[in-house]
């Protein structure tokens, strides 16, 4: 998934989120972010989230039984 996320949606999936700047360049920025947490505010407007690595958990998904 490559789609970019605005502020306040929600997270589809757990991990690491990329900051985007309003060109879309790379800012070097991260946040940790879990799924179905409301996406924080960014620090200038237009900057948008690009998941950049999944959690390693396993968080959401139904235990093999």
């Amino acid at each position: 998934m490559k789609r970019n996320l605005k502020p306040g949606e929600e997270a589809p999936v757990s991990g690491l989120y990329e900051l985007i700047g309003p060109r879309g360049g790379h800012t070097g920025k991260q946040r940790t972010v879990a799924r179905g947490e409301v996406l924080p505010p960014t620090p200038k407007a237009g900057m948008e989230y690009r998941i950049a690595e999944r959690a390693h958990n396993k968080s959401g998904h139904n235990a093999k039984r």
